[in-house]
């Protein structure tokens, strides 16, 4: 699994403004939400994908990434590895930059099939340490 550099990942954060976050939770004390919470005091939009809530940090959730009509920069996973291979092909059906799952997320099987498709994926990092680290 080849893994963009730091300062790809960087210039991936300086370069973007949407995040589609699959898995954020309205719950303020999961991760998905504190992480979520940190990158929309940064200056990001956030679009909660979760079809358990209805909204998350004062948005409207939708159930599904194909429920988004607009431009998403970076889709932000926060679910197990075994959900990888749904949420790539999602990923696919909507016009969206960068696939990214967080810490302790990968899939080799997902991983391929982006790879496939021509995506460079980020797995396995922390999308808010990347944004402290790279700024």
């Amino acid at each position: 699994m080849n893994i963009p550099s730091r300062e790809e990942l960087g210039k991936i954060l300086k370069d973007s403004k949407k995040i589609a976050v699959v898995g954020l939770s309205d719950n303020k004390d999961r991760t998905s939400y504190l992480v979520s919470e940190a990158m929309q005091k940064a200056g990001y939009e956030i679009i909660p994908v979760n079809p358990n809530v209805k909204e998350v940090l004062g948005v409207p959730a939708v159930a599904s990434l194909t429920d988004i009509k607009e431009h998403v920069d970076i889709v932000n996973v926060f679910r197990r590895s075994e959900h990888l291979v749904d949420v790539a092909k999602e990923f696919l059906e909507i016009d969206a930059d960068v696939f990214w799952s967080q810490l302790g997320v990968v899939n080799q099987e997902a991983y391929d099939l982006l790879v496939s498709e021509g995506y460079k994926p980020v797995m396995d990092r922390c999308i808010k340490v990347e944004h402290a680290l790279t700024k």
